[in-house]
């Protein structure tokens, strides 16, 4: 096969071509699968952006005020921080089995070879779910963007432009996907770097508030209280935001989605792991740690139900500096945010689906590819559920929408600790199987400690991610917060019981099926992973 593209003619030219490749270093991807198969045509440098893109959202750029509110400055700040090591945990554990078995959809694999069945099925599909429903919200939140600056266009002529769009670009190559999203999300990145810049000059005084420093520190103080009065309040101030911290930060996992379509995984993703997670802890610790300095924790617009530039604490921060222009940038970063966010949404999604399905856990049809290998099914039932954005347009069908919103709340959570068990599970059928961890391409540090402290604290802030509910009880309030945990519950039980498959025994966990050893003897049917220069 020659490098120009999925379906060209062979014979020595195209060996010649994958050389020269090779030798150069130019971007055209190797070789490394046939057509009608995923194609390896990610970089690093896309495996970067994909993933420090898919943590960068509206959740951070709106959400973030509302965090400032609740917990104040430093229970803001160390609540991130804090989530920020749930989150390496995460990150090291997928790095380790994504670099020695890289497949698309990684988690759900991963859950179903290494634990369960039951469980790889179920987080699957819910996280699949979560990435298709939240695809139409990412739909409806363009239009509302937009409507910022014209609030008199249809927003439902909106969405339907968007749908169109972002539903052609995922039947494109996924190197022009990749290329696509590393520029929107270096946007995102270069924003949040010029907010830092800003920020540390409107604190040393040039605002019209004078020089802030810690100001607001004093006054109104570190810590906000939540809910309730005293220590006790300010304690829940810090775990919902902990709460808050960690959908904020769902996204960086993308990078274990992308493995099975990476040039050489066993080098890019551990690089991309490690440039996501201090590229993404560093602009979220540094832009609350700024916003804490310049904006109060008992300033009430933090709470806007705005979903435009308006509702960003960016935005606040340069209204009370008296900058005029900023809320139009920040408006214009937004819709780049979502706009890439929607082009992730079904990517993921339709990746999640080859998975389920090429481990026997969804219809057989979801694998079907083109010769350039895009798995046109998986995409059209993915972009499918976008169309669900138009029962915004009436206030039954919004509610409706609410609730299947809801299903996809906690579904990064559940899924960074499927992750960190099916860790455990992998570790040990490794040494089930005698296979040293000295032999992998990346080995995690601190293992297994870092999988268990990842999976305690997954579990733990999924099963209390509703807990203000018990302080103010709401029975509507409850279900719309744990439905997701219910829902999970009810995949795992369902498939458990109609199947009856056993847990996975480490001994008999499969180590073989995808696995890449470059430069070693290939398992039979194995493509080889060409070096790099």
């Amino acid at each position: 096969m020659a490098v120009g593209g999925a379906g060209e003619g062979g014979g020595d030219g195209g060996l010649v071509d994958e050389k020269r490749s090779s030798i150069t270093g130019s971007e055209t991807p190797p070789p490394s699968t046939k057509p009608g198969e995923l194609q390896r045509g990610l970089s690093g440098r896309h495996l970067n952006f994909i993933a420090i893109g898919g943590t960068i959202g509206t959740g951070f750029f709106l959400g973030s005020g509302t965090a400032l509110y609740k917990a104040g400055p430093l229970g803001c700040l160390l609540s991130y921080l804090f989530v920020g090591t749930i989150m390496y945990s995460v990150m090291v554990c997928l790095g380790e089995m994504a670099t020695f078995i890289p497949t698309a959809g990684a988690f759900s694999s991963y859950a179903t070879r290494f634990v369960d069945p039951s469980l790889g099925f179920a987080v699957g599909w819910l996280y699949w779910f979560s990435w298709a429903i939240t695809y139409a919200l990412s739909l409806t939140a363009a239009g509302m963007i937009v409507q910022y600056w014209n609030p008199d266009i249809n927003i439902g002529i909106l969405i339907a432009v968007f749908w169109v769009v972002f539903t052609a670009v995922n039947y494109l190559p996924v190197r022009i996907y990749g290329e696509l999203e590393m520029w929107l999300s270096m946007l995102k990145v270069i924003t949040i770097i010029g907010f830092i810049i800003f920020g540390i000059c409107i604190a040393g005084g040039a605002g019209e508030e004078g020089r802030l420093g810690f100001r607001f520190w004093g006054d109104p103080g570190p810590f906000a209280e939540y809910k309730v009065t005293g220590a006790a309040g300010k304690f829940v101030g810090f775990w919902a935001v902990l709460i808050q911290a960690s959908f904020a930060y769902q996204g960086a996992e993308l990078v274990g989605v992308g493995a099975g379509e990476a040039r050489n995984p066993r080098k890019t993703v551990p690089a991309a792991i490690r440039n996501t997670f201090w590229g993404v802890l560093f602009l979220f610790c540094a832009t609350i740690f700024l916003l804490g300095m310049l904006v109060p924790a008992n300033d009430g617009r933090l709470l806007t139900e705005a979903s435009d530039a308006s509702a960003s604490p960016l935005v606040i921060a340069a209204v009370r500096a008296g900058v005029k222009a900023l809320p139009d940038i920040i408006n214009a970063v937004l819709l780049t945010a979502v706009l890439s966010a929607a082009n992730s949404n079904v990517y993921s999604g339709s990746r999640i689906l080859v998975a389920l399905a090429e481990e026997g856990q969804g219809p057989a049809f979801l694998k079907k590819m083109t010769s350039a290998g895009i798995p046109y099914y998986s995409v059209a039932v993915t972009s499918a559920f976008g169309l669900l954005a138009f029962l915004n347009l009436s206030s039954e069908g919004g509610r409706v929408f609410s609730w299947f919103l809801n299903i996809s709340g906690v579904a990064g959570l559940v899924t960074w600790g499927c992750c960190c068990l099916s860790y455990v599970g992998f570790k040990r059928a490794l040494e089930a199987q005698g296979i040293p961890r000295s032999e992998l391409p990346y080995i995690s540090p601190w293992q297994p400690y870092n999988a268990w402290y990842g999976l305690f604290f997954c579990c733990l802030i999924a099963l209390t991610q509703g807990f203000t509910v018990f302080i103010e009880w709401d029975v509507s309030d409850f279900f719309a917060n744990y439905i997701s945990l219910i829902f999970f519950a009810i995949l795992w039980l369902g498939h458990k019981i109609a199947l009856r498959q056993p847990f996975v025994k480490p001994i008999e966990a499969d180590l073989a099926r995808g696995r890449h050893l470059e430069g070693d003897e290939q398992l039979p049917g194995q493509v080889p992973i060409p070096k790099e220069a």
